[in-house]
C-alpha cells in the first residue's frame, strides 16, 4: 500500500530534484581508465537480483508517509468527488478493502454521533454535559416544545438581583464581652473633647434655642438609662419597643392617617420592563435638581452671541446710513423723503422676512411641546401720517404637542426658519414717493467694516462647530454668512432710516458755552480759583485768632528759655 500510494501521489518538488539529478549523471559520463584495467571500487559490488529487491521492503521516508496519510485524510472525510476518483484509480484488492472499511466506519460514526458521544463520555461528565451529548442536533428549525418553552420564559420579567445561595448563619456570642482597656493617651483625648463639647455650649454666638438643644443632649447623657448598648437581641427589642412607646407618650402617632395607599406615592414607570431602570431614576434626578446637559448652556451661549453681533451690526449700519442721508443737503422733509424712496427701492430688490423660531423642549409632565414664535413685520412707508401710526409687528406663540417618537431629542431644540413677508405697501404712499433706482449701499463703509465683521462671523463659526460637536443631530445649527448677515441687516433697518433722521433732526442743539475774559493764567479762566479740593466740604480752616504755626511755636519755645533764665 505505502509503494502504491508513494508511487501515485509525488509532489513536484520531488519530481524536480529527481530531474536535477538525472542532468547530472547523464553530463558525468562514465569514469575514465587512464593507468589500470581494473574497475572502480564502486563498481565491484555485486548489484542485486530484481528478485531480490521485490521482496525486500524499502525504507519510508517521511514525504512519502506524510502523502500517505493526506491520502487517508481525503478518503476519509473528502468530498464525493474524492472519493469516486480514488474508487477509479487502480488500486489492489486489500487496499480497497482497507478503504471500503475505513469509508463504512466513518459513515457509521456521522450517522450515530449522538449515541457515540454518550458512550465515549468520560465518568468524571456532570449532569450538564451528558444532558448536551445526548440533545438532538441542530437542523435549522425550533421544534414546538423548544418554542413553547421559551415563550413561558420570557412572559416573566427576570429578577434584577442575582440569586444568592442561602448561607449558614454564623453563631452570635451571647456573652458580655470583656471592657476594652484604653490607655491613657486615648483618655486624655478623649477628656479634650468632652471639654471642647462644653466650650463650644458657651460661646456667644449660638441662639437660646442652640444652647438648649446642647444642654438637654447634655443632661440625657447623665440619666441612668443614657445610650444603653445591649449585647443581646433581647436587650436590642426592649430598647425598640422603649422608644416606640416614649414616642406614642410624646403623641408622634396621634394624627397619622391610615389605610392602604396611604401617604405613598407609587411611580408604574419606575416598575415598567421596558424601560431602564437606571436611566429613568437618572432623568427624574436631573429634573428635580434642574441640571440641563452642556450643549444646553453653549446653545444659550451661541444665541448670545449671534443677537449682540446683529445687534451691533444693525445699530451701526443705522447710524452711518441716516447721516449720509442727511448729510446730501436738503430740509428734513426732502431727506425723509429720500429716505423713504431707498426703503421702497429696499423691499423691492431685499424683501424684509419674516422669522420663525421653533423651541423644542420637555415639559413638566414628561411630553414633548414644540414652542413656534412667528414675527410678522407689516412695512409701510411713512406719508403724511400721524405718530401713532407706526410699522406693527405680530409675535405669534403656539405650543403643540409633538409625537412619541420624536422623544430621542429629549433636549431644548431651536430650529430658524425665514420666509419673505406677505406685507403690501399703503397706495397713499406709492402715489406720493417714488422709489429709488437701487437701494442705499456705501461700498467705503463696507470696506472699512469688513475685517470686524469677517472676524465676528469666523468666531460665531467656530463657536457653532464646537457647539454642533455637542449637540444631537436633530439639535445642531447652521453656520452664518457675512453677505447673508448683511442682507438681513440691510432690509430690517432700511425702512427705520427716516424716523431715525427725524429724531436725529429734532435733537436739541449743544449749547457752547461761553467763557468771558478774567484775569490770570489759563487755568483761573475754567474755573481752577474757585475749586478748593475734593474734600473742601470735609476739611474746614481755622479762625485767623486760631491759626497756630512755626511762627506761634518759636515764640513759644523762647519764652519758655526766658522763663526759666529769670527763675535761676
Amino acid at each position: 500500500m505505502d509503494d502504491v500510494a508513494a508511487s501515485l501521489w509525488k509532489c513536484t518538488q520531488c519530481v524536480r530534484s529527481q530531474k536535477r539529478l538525472a542532468a547530472l549523471s547523464v553530463a558525468r559520463g562514465a569514469p575514465r581508465r587512464a593507468l589500470t584495467n581494473t574497475p572502480p571500487l564502486y563498481t565491484r559490488a555485486e548489484k542485486p537480483n530484481g528478485n531480490e529487491t521485490a521482496g525486500e521492503e524499502k525504507e519510508q521516508g517521511a514525504l512519502s508517509r506524510r502523502l500517505v496519510e493526506m491520502a487517508e485524510e481525503t478518503i476519509d472525510t473528502g468530498s464525493r468527488g474524492d472519493r469516486k476518483l480514488m474508487q477509479d484509480m487502480a488500486f489492489s484488492d486489500d487496499l480497497k478493502k482497507q478503504l471500503e472499511e475505513r469509508i463504512a466506519q466513518a459513515s457509521f460514526k456521522a450517522e450515530n454521533q449522538q449515541a457515540l458521544s454518550q458512550t465515549s463520555a468520560p465518568s468524571y461528565a456532570g449532569r450538564g454535559t451528558r444532558e448536551q451529548a445526548a440533545a438532538p442536533i441542530w437542523t435549522g428549525t425550533e421544534s414546538v416544545q423548544d418554542a413553547s418553552l421559551r415563550l413561558l420564559d420570557d412572559s416573566f420579567k427576570k429578577l434584577r438581583s442575582p440569586a444568592t445561595a442561602p448561607r449558614i448563619a454564623q453563631k452570635i456570642s451571647l456573652r458580655p464581652q470583656p471592657k476594652v482597656k484604653v490607655s491613657p493617651a486615648n483618655r486624655l483625648a478623649s477628656a479634650r473633647d468632652k471639654t471642647s463639647i462644653y466650650a463650644f455650649s458657651q460661646q456667644n454666638d449660638m441662639t437660646e434655642e442652640e444652647r438648649e438643644n446642647m444642654r438637654k443632649e447634655l443632661k440625657e447623657r447623665f440619666t441612668p438609662g443614657a445610650r444603653p448598648m445591649p449585647a443581646t437581641m433581647q436587650g436590642l427589642a426592649s430598647l425598640a419597643n422603649e422608644r416606640i412607646e416614649d414616642a406614642i407618650a410624646r403623641g408622634q402617632f396621634r394624627n397619622i392617617k391610615r389605610g392602604k395607599g396611604v401617604n405613598t406615592q407609587r411611580d408604574y414607570n419606575a416598575n415598567s420592563p421596558f424601560l431602564d431602570t437606571t436611566e429613568y431614576f437618572m432623568n427624574k434626578i436631573i429634573q428635580k435638581q434642574e441640571i440641563v446637559p452642556p450643549w444646553i448652556e453653549k446653545q444659550q451661549e451661541l444665541v448670545k452671541m449671534v443677537h449682540s453681533f446683529r445687534a451691533r451690526l444693525r445699530s451701526d449700519w443705522r447710524r452711518h446710513a441716516a447721516r449720509m442721508m442727511a448729510a446730501g443737503g436738503g430740509t428734513v422733509d426732502e431727506q425723509v423723503r429720500r429716505a423713504k424712496g431707498y426703503a421702497l427701492a429696499e423691499e423691492m430688490v431685499n424683501p424684509r422676512q419674516s422669522t420663525k423660531s421653533t423651541i423644542t423642549g420637555i415639559s413638566s409632565d414628561g411630553t414633548l411641546t414644540d414652542i413656534t414664535v412667528e414675527e410678522r413685520i407689516a412695512v409701510r412707508v411713512m406719508d403724511d401720517v400721524t405718530e401713532d401710526e407706526r410699522p406693527e409687528v405680530e409675535i405669534t406663540v403656539t405650543e403643540t404637542r409633538t409625537e412619541e417618537a420624536q422623544t430621542s431629542a429629549g433636549s431644548p431644540v431651536v430650529h430658524v426658519e425665514t420666509r419673505p413677508s406677505a406685507t403690501a405697501l399703503s397706495p397713499k404712499s406709492a402715489s406720493h414717493i417714488l422709489p429709488m433706482p437701487h437701494p442705499f449701499r456705501d461700498a467705503a463703509w463696507e470696506r472699512a467694516e469688513n475685517a470686524y465683521q469677517t472676524l465676528a462671523i469666523s468666531e460665531l463659526n467656530s463657536f457653532t462647530r464646537s457647539y454642533n460637536l455637542m449637540a444631537p443631530k436633530i439639535a445642531q445649527k447652521p453656520y452664518y454668512s457675512l453677505d447673508r448677515e448683511l442682507k438681513r441687516c440691510f432690509a430690517d433697518v432700511a425702512h427705520s432710516l427716516p424716523d431715525e433722521i427725524l429724531e436725529r433732526s429734532r435733537k436739541p442743539v449743544v449749547k457752547i458755552s461761553v467763557i468771558g475774559h478774567k484775569q490770570g493764567g489759563v487755568m483761573e479762566k475754567f474755573g481752577a480759583g474757585d475749586w478748593k479740593g475734593h474734600q473742601a466740604e470735609r476739611i474746614r480752616d481755622e479762625g485767623d485768632g486760631k491759626q497756630y504755626s512755626f511762627k506761634e511755636f518759636f515764640r513759644d519755645l523762647f519764652r519758655k528759655n526766658e522763663r526759666a533764665r529769670q527763675t535761676a
